[in-house]
């Protein structure tokens, strides 16, 4: 317990660096899979042949694809934008299928009503397919959040601080005080951010709170 009450500022340090690296890669993540979720369902065959793919590639071990993306990008091995770059493929990888199967879902009709109303595609997909489309997006996102707050711990073994820097060296001092401040913070920190991904879906369906 000497441990913890002197490193309450050290937990602080690594809480932010590991949100800092964490919230990137969720908000890339949604962004980037939403508009190819929706492209993919529109598109079966090149669509599934996508789909497949980003499957197998969410199977690749995580450390040897963080070294493997530095050598294709440039990157620095041990940098933050490495960790955000491979975590937003993984991000993308988990969403990719959920955003493709919510747009699947919207109803035939409702877009034969919007195609009635003259609305342009893009229109129609802002204004009726997304919305509608959200709470399954949202549930995948919040997966998301779940693997991606656990993986940033994994930048610890290639010398990236996160939370996962309490794992390491309490491993390897023998602290296991050390070791639960960073899992009890790993886990406060994926909760909060589900709570605030399940606050802003509600936010964007006001309709289902009726």
């Amino acid at each position: 317990m000497n441990w913890l009450t002197g490193s309450w500022a050290l937990i602080g340090e690594l809480t932010l660096t590991h949100l800092t690296i964490a919230v990137p890669a969720i908000i890339a993540s949604v962004l980037i899979a939403v508009p190819i979720g929706a492209w993919a369902q529109r598109s079966k065959g090149v669509g599934g042949v996508v789909l497949s793919f980003l499957t197998v590639l969410y199977a690749v071990p995580s450390l040897p694809l963080l070294i493997v993306i530095p050598v294709l990008s440039g990157v620095a091995l041990r940098s933050r934008v490495n960790m955000v770059v491979v975590l937003t493929i993984y991000g993308i990888a988990v969403l990719i299928r959920q955003c493709a199967e919510a747009f699947a879902a919207v109803p035939a009709d409702v877009l034969e009503s919007a195609d009635a109303l003259g609305m342009s595609r893009f229109r129609r997909f802002c204004t009726v397919e997304l919305p509608l489309a959200v709470p399954v997006i949202v549930s995948g996102t919040r997966v998301v959040i779940t693997s991606t707050v656990a993986l940033v711990t994994i930048g610890a073994f290639i010398g990236v601080r996160s939370l996962g820097t309490l794992f390491t060296d309490g491993f390897q001092r023998g602290l296991t005080v050390e070791v639960l401040a960073g899992l009890v913070m790993t886990i406060a920190l994926a909760l909060l951010l589900d709570a605030l991904a399940v606050g802003v879906g509600a936010l964007m369906t006001p309709w289902r709170r009726k």
